[in-house]
């Protein structure tokens, strides 16, 4: 009898545990956290993941990590107010699970795009207006200086107006899919060598070159920050206050 009382509990004993750990980080507000690749896999996912979990702990929201794209329907979507895609590349979604998205963005939700979320869907418009550029080309890790071009932005409080950092400094390509973006952060191409070539992809700079921006878009809302290729990256405080900035805004609207 007594063996049988454990077998029938174990599932609702499971179930109890399963609940009371998903809600433990905090329940102002569900973000997924999707890192699937298709094409280059950057180092700095895990120490990104962890990071993002750090932030949830801290910041009292649920996330969940996920790497299969099943998770892109109707019904599993409504259980979150925002999707990040952190260092998403190539072509990750089918068209019932883009569909899936699109639904999502439309009905009010957000988006936050990390480093190479935009080298991610080439061939998918709608999804290059949401995420705003194209990746096109960068050179070898170099430091640069970056400059606030809007301080009015959750996450950028304590951002100083000119910051010397080192990262990957994508290029996108032109013209930009979106034409609404409003941009947070420049970098100074003045500050390091954006020259590089790659066969017959040439990149010699932007002139102006956007490396964080947000936008209303198609009925919700999107953020991107191209910061985040190196993984220590992921444990810088100012980093993260504006990656958590990013997060808040894209799932609540709120802070503007």
């Amino acid at each position: 009898m007594k063996q049988i009382f454990e077998r029938n509990m174990m599932p609702l004993l499971m179930a109890f545990v399963f609940s009371i750990s998903s809600f433990a980080q905090g329940g102002q507000f569900r973000v997924l956290l999707f890192t699937k690749t298709d094409g280059f896999h950057h180092e700095s996912i895990n120490e990104g993941v962890t990071a993002v979990k750090k932030l949830a702990e801290r910041h009292s929201f649920s996330v969940e990590w996920q790497e299969n794209a099943s998770v892109f329907n109707d019904k599993a979507l409504e259980r979150y107010q925002a999707v990040i895609f952190l260092n998403t590349t190539g072509n990750i979604l089918n068209d019932e699970q883009q569909a899936a998205f699109e639904k999502f963005i439309k009905a009010g939700k957000g988006f936050v795009g990390v480093h190479s979320a935009t080298d991610t869907e080439y061939d998918w418009p709608w999804y290059g207006k949401l995420v705003g550029n194209y990746f096109k080309i960068h050179p070898a890790q170099q430091t640069a200086y970056l400059k606030v071009e809007d301080s009015n932005f959750p996450g950028m409080e304590r951002f100083p107006k000119k910051l010397l950092w080192t990262d990957e400094w994508y290029e996108f390509k032109t013209p930009s899919p979106a034409n609404d973006l409003k941009v947070l952060i420049s970098i100074d191409e003045k500050s390091y060598n954006p020259n590089t070539k790659w066969g017959d992809n040439e990149g010699k700079g932007m002139g102006f070159h956007p490396i964080s921006w947000y936008h209303n878009y198609d009925g919700g809302r999107a953020f991107y920050t191209a910061l985040g290729h190196i993984p220590l990256v992921f444990s810088d405080q100012t980093f993260l206050d504006h990656l958590y900035g990013g997060i808040y805004w894209a799932a609540t609207g709120k802070g503007l």
